[in-house]
């Protein structure tokens, strides 16, 4: 690499923001207060409310 593109390299997050962006790059960087959940936590609470509406469907076409 030549030693001029060293030098116009900045560091991550030095740069200007992208005109397309809006800011919502930075926005997500910040951290913000509450319980932080992970995708699998929710992909699994997902399963569960789904399973959970079909039991509770078959259950209702059973009463009637």
């Amino acid at each position: 690499m030549p030693k001029t593109a060293k030098k116009r390299r900045k560091k991550r997050g030095e740069g200007p923001m992208p005109s397309g962006g809006a800011g919502l790059i930075r926005f997500f960087e910040d951290e913000t207060p509450g319980i932080k959940v992970g995708p699998t936590v929710v992909v699994i609470l997902a399963g569960i409310l789904l399973i959970a509406t079909v039991i509770a469907h078959i259950a209702a076409l059973a009463a009637a």
